[in-house]
């Protein structure tokens, strides 16, 4: 079992009051974990820490802080293994978390090169002799909110970016991935970043709205970004437009993959597997509908089917698990409802639909409409429907017939026919002739419509964690009509 206080000011330190809560294995109900559950005056302090921790961090050469980053990048990798130990926290196998570290230490890369492309400009002037600037500053606090889906990866990337900005950050972590979240803290803390530069609060899942309300509320924290549910995604981009806090929020997803009549239905099959069952579906750009032309359908499905009953879901522990676990028993039998809806109002259950406890095998259904719950709503499970159409056009219409729009990928042979559809998918993301599943520290990542809105990743991010400012400097006399 891990013990997880909290970090403030480079200290670990339990909550003021002492309370603490469990995370347990959601197959095994063994205690993971013991978490510090921390007060609204922790939370207090972790942003006080953080505004205190501000003006040093701010004023390092970019250089420095691209040396700290980068040694952190290589602690986090050289500690994988911790990470991995960790996973019990949400069932994953650990061949996920293993490529969450992986991912992770690009991104703290991705952020170190980036301290010297902070870029500003010259504009000119119509006032005679003056030099004007605009400049981009670091804000000051920003608060990162990750969730356990994908945990090192979302966590260090609701950090990285803002730290190479020149920002102080308070990581607050989820509930169900205490552990990870706070050992990356305690890497970027080892690596010499300095003492409140990052600061990880913890907090019981009852206590969750207030400790973030207050968060958001503190006048020191300056920018907020959020990956999670769509629906807290919400309440997160209100408060924070009710504090005037610009926030960065990617949410939730209902990833479409149309395969076009001429698409290679072998690589659309590998790619549709991946996307759609990989860490059981569990991540934001998973593929939840498979929007295939009537003409090839058949043997689409007839094709995925057979990849499908390959794909054998179990506890992470045991060698035969291909698939690993859902994150809890309540998982299923949400996901469950879901299915047993579709197939109550006609759906065709091609493969999977089990579930045991937290474990539910790869589901694949055929022949879903509108009336199905499965067609408008976010499993965040291991299903994927398939929605048939006739001809390009009404393949993506029913792409766009969703309130999400993350992720989408195109199956095509002809590259420039999938490329004039992918400009007119409306997603923040769109890959040709590759799963939905895809992510890189140097793109931009960011989604529209109800998936939220700001982009990470890369050059992109610069804008979202400074401060653009207008700064003149007046040469020589100036004349005033007063």
């Amino acid at each position: 079992m891990l013990d997880v206080p909290l970090l403030i000011g480079g200290q670990s330190c339990p909550a003021r009051d002492g309370r603490t809560f469990e995370r347990h294995n959601p197959v095994t109900g063994e205690v993971v974990s013991r978490v510090a559950a921390a007060t609204v005056e922790d939370a207090d302090a972790a942003v006080a820490a953080a505004q205190a921790a501000f003006p040093t961090w701010a004023a390092l050469a970019p250089n420095e802080r691209r040396t700290r980053l980068l040694k952190a990048a290589e602690q986090m990798q050289a500690r994988a293994g911790e990470f991995i130990a960790a996973a019990g926290e949400t069932g994953a196998m650990a061949n996920w978390y293993g490529f969450n570290v992986h991912l992770a230490g690009n991104m703290l890369r991705e952020a170190a090169s980036l301290t010297t492309q902070i870029h500003g400009e010259v504009i000119p002037s119509d006032v005679p002799g003056s030099f004007a600037m605009a400049l981009r500053q670091p804000c000051g606090v920003v608060l990162g909110i990750a969730p356990w889906n994908a945990p090192v990866i979302l966590a260090t990337r609701a950090i990285a970016m803002p730290l190479a900005c020149g920002n102080t950050v308070v990581l607050k972590a989820s509930e169900l991935s205490p552990a990870v979240h706070r050992l990356i803290g305690q890497v970027l803390q080892d690596a010499g970043l300095g003492d409140g530069v990052v600061n990880v609060i913890s907090n019981a899942p009852a206590d969750a709205a207030v400790i973030v309300e207050r968060l958001i509320a503190n006048p020191a924290v300056r920018r907020v970004n959020f990956t999670g549910s769509t629906k807290v995604g919400r309440i997160v981009g209100e408060l924070s437009a009710r504090h005037l806090k610009p926030a960065l929020l990617e949410l939730g997803g209902k990833a479409p993959l149309l395969v076009l009549d001429d698409a290679d239905l072998d690589a659309a099959v590998e790619a549709a597997a991946f996307g759609a069952y990989f860490n059981q579906g569990q991540i934001c750009m998973s593929t939840e509908r498979l929007v295939v032309d009537s003409k090839v359908a058949d043997a689409f499905v007839a094709k995925l089917a057979a990849k499908v009953a390959t794909l054998r879901a179990g506890n992470p522990a045991s060698n035969e698990s291909v698939l690993g676990s859902l994150v809890d028993v309540s998982a299923g039998e949400r996901i469950k409802a879901l299915v047993d809806d579709a197939v109550g109002k006609g759906a065709k259950l091609i493969a999977g639909g089990q579930v045991e406890g937290s474990i539910m095998q790869a589901t694949l259904l055929d022949h879903v409409t509108p009336a199905m719950r499965l067609y408008a709503e976010e499993s965040f499970g291991p299903v994927a429907v398939v929605l048939r159409g006739n001809g390009d056009e009404e393949l993506l219409r029913l792409a766009n017939d969703s309130e999400f729009g993350l992720s989408s990928a195109i199956f095509s042979r002809d590259t420039t026919r999938a490329l004039a559809l992918a400009q007119r998918v409306e997603s923040g993301i769109c890959h040709i002739n590759g799963p939905t599943v895809h992510d890189e520290a140097q793109m931009p990542f960011g989604g529209v419509k109800a998936s939220g809105y700001g982009s990470f990743g890369g050059k992109s991010a610069i804008e979202q964690f400074t401060q653009l400012r207008w700064v003149t400097l007046q040469n020589g006399p100036r004349h005033y009509p007063i």
